[in-house]
């Protein structure tokens, strides 16, 4: 299968191309630079220049492949929320360009959401929709765009993938909270730090993107979380003990001060089931999960 992959030089697009390209299949990836063009170009993929925001450049990739992997998001929001809603948006917008050059052609269609979307409903399980929960997280806006493409006769599917996606090389929230207990001189949670925050490596979430597009199933949500989730506290702590820093408490108004535009991440509290994922997929994580990886001189280096 000839797969459209946008972000496919990215934290996690990248490990979907290799993971493609193993199993047989050829990838066109999405580039916007001359340097993500080189690496899409060196993992043994065709390039298609472009970015999301290029609906022309998104659609004309949709059409010459047999099936699109969307894992590329704009991640450029530290500092101002605000630019996430900007930005969550416009991946609307991308889905939808797609979404409007697949219908009815049988084409399984991967669309990238997170976990958070469901973390206030009362169950964790694949089968709640975020029309089904009350919250104004605003990366609902992608998985709004999927079921509407899948009322329009795509073959859609949703990935949620967990809040942090680790491995060697991380550049997410993880990192972010190490930096931060550096420059503030502690480790902190909220609260009680209960809440959950699951966990999935990167190449454990690459398989079950290519496994998402092989089963190209119509309407379907798929888990990337290796377990319920780690209590933050424990994030916490570990940075704290690998840091040689204490490990503090905040209440819900020392928050923003802390963590800053990360505040609202850091108080999600997001108890996650992949069971049925794992059930139809036949998905089962391989690699160190989010103690285990974070527990190492890499995070530290």
């Amino acid at each position: 299968m000839r797969v459209f992959v946008t972000g496919a030089s990215g934290w996690v697009g990248s490990v979907v191309t290799q993971e493609l390209l193993r199993h047989g299949h050829s990838v066109l990836g999405l580039a916007r630079s001359d340097a993500s063009a080189a690496a899409v170009t060196a993992a043994g993929a065709d390039v298609l220049r472009g970015d999301v925001r290029d609906t022309d450049s998104l659609i004309a990739g949709a059409q010459s492949a047999d099936g699109v992997i969307h894992t590329a998001f704009i991640h450029d929001f530290s500092h101002d929320f605000s630019k996430f809603v900007e930005n969550c948006e416009i991946d609307r917008r991308a889905v939808t360009a797609m979404a409007g050059v697949l219908a009815d052609t049988g084409k399984p269609f991967v669309v990238t959401s997170g976990t958070g979307v469901v973390s206030s409903a009362d169950r964790t399980s694949e089968d709640v929709r975020v029309a089904d929960v009350r919250h104004s997280f605003p990366r609902i806006a992608s998985e709004q765009a999927a079921e509407a493409a899948a009322a329009r006769g795509v073959n859609v599917s949703v990935v949620r993938l967990s809040p942090s996606v680790h491995g060697a090389g991380d550049h997410g929230f993880v990192p972010r909270l190490i930096q931060l207990a550096r420059e503030t001189g502690k480790a902190a949670y909220v609260g009680a730090g209960d809440n959950l925050w699951p966990g999935v490596h990167r190449l454990d979430a690459a398989r079950l993107y290519r496994l998402a597009l092989e089963r190209n199933a119509q309407d379907a949500r798929y888990h990337a979380a290796e377990n319920r989730g780690t209590p933050f506290r424990a994030i916490a702590e570990t940075i704290g003990r690998r840091l040689g820093l204490p490990v503090a408490s905040l209440t819900p108004d020392e928050a923003p001060a802390h963590f800053g535009w990360l505040s609202p991440f850091a108080m999600l509290d997001n108890p996650t089931s992949s069971d049925w994922t794992r059930a139809t997929l036949g998905w089962a994580p391989t690699q160190p999960d989010l103690p285990g990886d974070l527990d190492s001189a890499a995070y530290f280096a």
